[in-house]
């Protein structure tokens, strides 16, 4: 009995931070509102390597000018331990910047590990990222995210509340430029396809000057 209350009181300590945290986004916004969505098609190949390819769009300007494309495509295998995952991919990137389209080359290597900590789902990814991008220099990143995942699911959908914060480094000027924040749920529509809808609030430091922006996300996942 001590135990189910300790969970809904953290759930409930989670679930206030979260109203907090949107709050915030809205109060410090200088920046944008933007409209992101991602689409996922995964293979499992066996019991332990998984392929998978995805493609983005990103709106900007609110949500009606679109500036932002990237393919991802690579694999995953689980095959040491169970809470650990490992990935090898590589992203293909077009961005507009200065009414020019410029592309990107960012290949990358993940690594997952899982857990649970009161029945919630947790997990926390790194990711080496190398980024050689068109008319700049290239540079090494680190991006972590941290993802915790409510033990709770509702309706035959199975929808499922969630938060993730995710930070970016890069390395040649050794320090902290980007910072993410989300807040959203997850459902599963049939067997093989799974859903999101999230909140995002990013942070970017550039020139020793914060900016920020405000998004709504949305995801598909289609499972073979």
């Amino acid at each position: 009995m001590r135990r189910v209350f300790s969970v809904k009181r953290l759930v409930f300590c989670i679930m206030i931070l979260g109203v907090l945290f949107c709050n915030v986004g809205f109060a410090f916004d200088d920046g944008d509102f933007q409209y992101w969505n991602n689409e996922v098609v995964s293979l499992k190949i066996n019991e332990d390597w998984e392929a998978s390819f995805e493609e983005e769009f990103r709106l900007g300007d609110n949500g009606g000018n679109l500036y932002y494309q990237h393919s991802d495509w690579g694999v995953t295998y689980s095959g040491v331990a169970e809470w650990l995952d490992l990935g090898v991919f590589y992203r293909h990137i077009f961005e507009k910047k200065d009414s020019k389209w410029r592309r990107e080359n960012r290949p990358h290597l993940d690594a997952a590990v899982k857990w649970e900590l009161f029945d919630c789902a947790m997990s926390n990814r790194g990711r080496f990222e190398y980024r050689n991008r068109e008319d700049a220099e290239d540079f090494w990143q680190y991006r972590n995210k941290f993802t915790m995942k409510l033990p709770f699911k509702f309706t035959k959908v199975q929808i499922q509340p969630y938060i993730a914060d995710e930070i970016f480094i890069d390395f040649d000027e050794e320090r902290l430029n980007r910072n993410r924040l989300y807040s959203g749920f997850s459902m599963k529509l049939t067997k093989n396809l799974k859903g999101e809808i999230f909140y995002l609030w990013q942070r970017s430091k550039k020139d020793d000057k914060w900016s920020g922006l405000n998004v709504l996300g949305t995801k598909l996942k289609l499972s073979f």
